[in-house]
């Protein structure tokens, strides 16, 4: 059992009712005309996706997520993410997420605990079923990017993230309609879409630790 407090409350966390879809909610574009129907149903023959949120202590001691920002090259590129990818045949799916882990960010599965999942998130636009594993490190990992896959790699402190004043909200125009965007406001880049969904619930429970 790990001895930071916020992991051991985590692992504990993990095991029962989350936020869930309600808490994704709070970071998904919405149309400013019209009703957009968030239906997290996903059809069965969705296409499976594993990633991986990493958490551990930064040099001040607070809780840090460990982001990517992707190549312009690759799917969704130039966007910030979390390691992560399509699974392979006869893969389990936090398998997937570990060895994506590995492959882009160079940190090997051994080194790394996972305390579970939060709630998976279907994109009916890509028709992908994404879901998200915990990892905890008890320090910093040492990383080795792909460079065909990562251009860069930042970690963010959770408390900045459940810190309302770092969440800009702004109108753009997504695949011919206008949204009412929520981003984090923490990188040169928006961090928004489903890496904010899926992190707005590990922030909710953060919230609960902290209080």
């Amino acid at each position: 059992m790990s001895k930071i407090p916020f992991f051991q409350f985590l692992i504990q966390r993990l095991e029962i009712s989350l936020p869930g879809r309600a808490a994704q909610l709070k970071m998904a574009p919405e149309p400013v005309e019209g009703q957009y129907q968030h239906n997290g149903q996903p059809p069965e023959d969705a296409t499976p996706n594993s990633v991986i949120l990493l958490l551990f202590p930064g040099e001040s001691g607070e809780i840090e997520c460990l982001l990517t920002h992707r190549t312009e090259q690759i799917r969704h590129g130039g966007q910030i993410s979390f390691p992560g990818g399509r699974s392979e045949h006869g893969e389990q799916p936090h398998q997937t997420a570990l060895r994506e882990m590995q492959e882009e960010v160079g940190i090997p599965p051994g080194f790394v605990e996972v305390a579970g999942r939060i709630t998976s998130l279907y994109l009916h636009t890509t028709s992908s079923l994404i879901l998200p594993f915990v990892g905890l490190m008890e320090s910093p990992p040492r990383l080795k990017l792909h460079p065909g896959e990562v251009q860069e790699a930042f970690t963010v402190p959770l408390n900045q993230l459940a810190d309302e004043k770092n969440i800009v909200r702004e109108i753009w125009q997504l695949r011919g309609r206008d949204y009412r965007v929520p981003y984090w406001d923490i990188h040169s880049v928006p961090l928004w879409g489903a890496t904010a969904m899926m992190l707005s619930e590990m922030i909710e429970i953060y919230r609960e630790f902290s209080g």
